[in-house]
C-alpha cells in the first residue's frame, strides 16, 4: 500500500456471513523483529492501514453547494447511528468502573496499582459488557464449523477490546493498545456492524462519536491511574501515550474537498489555526475543544510543565510547517506507519485471528528490512539505518521528508520530523553534534563514551531545531537566553 501522493477513496470491505465464516482465537505472531516485516505484508496491515486512511478521509472539510461544511467535536452536523450510540454507552459503563476501584493513596514510584483492580474487574465483565452494548447481529455470528466450542466474532472482538485500555501487569499505556482499539472498530466494520451510508458519513461518526470519548477515557485512566507511557521515548516521540488524534485532528483543519476529489497534501482551511499556536496555551485551551489534534496538545499540557519545545520538541518542530494542516496530516499517516505499525516493541504483542489475518496480502509489496522492526535496540545506530516505508530509501528520518538540506538541520540518522521548518529553541541551545552515529544509553554493560554526548542537552533530542517561537506566544515558563530550565517530566510521575 503506497502511502505517497494523494490519497485514492477506497473503502474497507465488509463480510458476507451469509456464506459463513471460520472465525478463530486471536494469537501473537511477531516473535521477533522479522517477524515486522511479514506482518507488513499481510491482510491485516491492508485492512488496518485502509480503515485508517478512510476514517481520516472523512474527517477533512466538504465542499456543500459553495460552501464548507467542516467536522469539529460535538458537531450537531454529525448524526450518530445507533451502533455508534451503542459503543458510547459501553465507553460510559468502563469510565463508571473507576468508581468501583479508587486510586491506591499509598506511595508509588510507578502506576498506581488500583489500576490492576480496575482492568480485572473490566475482564471479568467483558461477556455482558459486550452483550449489553453491542448488537445481537454482531456478536451471535458463529463459527462455520457449528461447533459448541468453536470461536466466535466474540472471541475475536474480545482479545482486541481488552487489549485497548493498557496493560494491568505493566501499569502502563502506548500507541501500541491505541492501535488494538483502532482493530477492534476494524473488526466491527468488517462484521457490517456499522449501517451503510453515503460516504464519510457512518466514519464522522465512528471518529467523532468513538475514537474521541475513547481518547477522553484513556486519558482519565492515565490520570487517575498515573499509567507510564508504554515503551516511550520519552522527548524522542510524537507523544508519550497517543498518536491518531494528531491524524484526524490535521484532517479537521486541511483544506474542503469533493467526495470526488483526492485527499489534499497541503494547505488549510481559511480559518484554521496556525499549526504554531500549539506553543501557545491561551490558543491551546480555545482550540481543544473542538479539534482532536489541539485536544490531544491540551492533554499534554494539563500533565507536563515547562516549555513546550522542551518537553514536546518532535510536535514543536511540526508546529514550524509552512506548508499547512494538509502537509502535516500526509506527514502524520506515514510517520504512523514508520513509528508504530513498523515498530517491534509497538506491534510485538497485537494478536491476529481470522477478521484481522496473518496470511499474506497478495497484493502486498515486501518492505526492506530497516531497523523499525528490529528487536535489538542496544546496538548504535548508524546513518544506513533505514526507518523507511515499505519501498522507501534508507536514513532514520521521518520517511516523509524531503531531503533538503537546511542551515541547522539535524545530522544524519536523526528521527526528527523533517518536513517541518528549522525551528529554535529559546536560550540558545547549542547544536547536535555532527556524527553519523547516535549513542545511546549503555545496556548490556556497554561502556558510553562521554565525548559523544552533546553538552547541555537537558530533556530534548540532539536534533531540536533551531528556529525561535513567535513573539507573545503565552508560554511564560520560556527560558531567559542566559539560563536553562531544569529536566520536565510528568508531574503525576512518581
Amino acid at each position: 500500500m503506497s502511502l505517497d501522493g494523494p490519497s485514492p477513496v477506497r473503502v474497507l470491505e465488509t463480510l458476507d456471513l451469509s456464506r459463513g465464516h471460520a472465525f478463530t482465537t486471536p494469537v501473537k505472531k511477531i516473535h521477533e523483529g522479522q517477524d515486522v516485516q511479514a506482518f507488513l505484508t499481510s491482510k491485516a496491515y491492508s485492512d488496518i492501514m485502509t480503515f485508517l486512511l478512510q476514517l481520516n478521509r472523512a474527517m477533512f472539510p466538504r465542499k456543500v453547494s459553495q460552501k464548507v461544511q467542516s467536522w469539529p467535536l460535538n458537531s450537531d452536523a454529525v448524526e450518530f447511528s445507533e451502533p455508534v450510540r451503542r459503543l458510547q454507552l459501553l465507553l460510559s459503563k468502563l469510565e463508571a468502573i473507576i468508581e468501583e476501584a479508587p486510586p491506591d493513596k499509598g506511595p508509588r514510584r510507578f502506576g498506581n496499582i488500583s489500576f490492576r483492580k480496575w482492568y480485572q474487574i473490566v475482564e471479568s465483565r467483558v461477556s455482558e459488557l459486550l452483550d449489553e452494548c453491542l448488537s445481537p447481529d454482531v456478536l451471535g455470528v458463529t463459527n462455520a464449523a457449528s461447533e459448541p466450542d468453536s470461536p466466535t466474532a466474540k472471541t475475536e472482538l474480545t482479545a482486541y477490546f481488552l487489549g485497548s485500555f493498557g496493560s494491568a501487569q505493566r501499569l502502563d499505556y502506548g500507541t501500541g493498545h491505541e492501535l488494538s482499539f483502532l482493530a477492534f472498530l476494524t473488526c466491527l466494520w468488517k462484521l457490517n456492524g456499522f449501517p451503510k451510508a453515503d460516504p464519510g458519513v457512518e466514519e464522522r461518526g465512528i471518529v467523532l462519536g468513538v475514537v474521541q470519548p475513547y481518547l477522553e477515557l484513556i486519558r482519565k485512566l492515565i490520570k487517575t491511574y498515573t499509567l507510564e507511557p508504554a515503551g516511550s521515548h520519552g522527548v524522542w516521540g510524537l507523544d508519550d501515550h497517543s498518536f491518531i488524534p494528531y491524524i484526524f485532528g490535521s484532517a479537521q483543519l486541511s483544506p474542503a474537498i469533493a467526495e470526488t476529489d483526492q485527499t489534499p497534501v497541503e494547505g488549510s482551511l481559511p480559518d484554521a489555526p496556525s499549526p504554531g499556536d500549539v506553543a501557545r496555551a491561551e490558543a491551546v485551551e480555545r482550540e481543544r475543544k473542538t479539534n482532536m489534534y489541539f485536544s490531544a496538545i491540551g492533554f499534554i499540557y494539563d500533565v507536563k510543565k515547562g516549555p513546550f519545545w522542551e518537553h514536546s520538541p518532535m510536535l514543536y518542530d511540526i508546529s514550524g510547517v509552512q506548508a499547512g494542516w494538509g502537509k502535516i496530516n500526509k506527514g502524520m499517516i506515514k510517520m504512523y506507519n514508520a513509528e508504530v505499525l513498523s515498530k517491534f516493541p509497538v506491534v510485538q504483542h497485537f494478536p491476529f485471528g481470522s477478521l484481522l489475518s496473518w496470511d499474506r496480502d497478495p497484493n502486498a509489496v515486501p518492505p526492506p528490512p530497516t531497523t523499525h522492526t528490529m528487536s535489538a535496540p542496544q546496538q548504535p545506530i548508524t546513518s544506513s539505518a533505514a526507518t523507511s516505508l515499505p519501498g522507501q530509501a534508507a536514513g532514520t528520518r521521518a520517511p516523509w521528508a524531503n531531503g533538503a538540506s537546511r542551515a541547522g538541520a539535524a545530522p544524519p540518522g536523526a528521527t526528527t520530523a523533517p518536513w517541518a521548518t528549522t525551528r529554535a529553541v529559546p536560550g540558545g541551545m547549542p547544536p547536535a553534534p555532527s556524527s553519523t552515529t547516535t549513542t545511546r544509553p549503555a545496556t548490556n554493560n556497554t561502556p558510553l563514551d562521554p565525548s559523544r554526548l552533546p553538552p547541555m542537552q537537558p530533556t530534548r533530542a540532539p536534533w531540536a531545531t533551531t528556529r525561535q517561537p513567535p513573539a507573545g506566544s503565552g508560554d511564560s515558563s520560556s527560558p531567559s537566553s542566559t539560563s536553562m530550565p531544569a529536566p520536565t517530566r510528568a508531574p503525576w510521575a512518581k
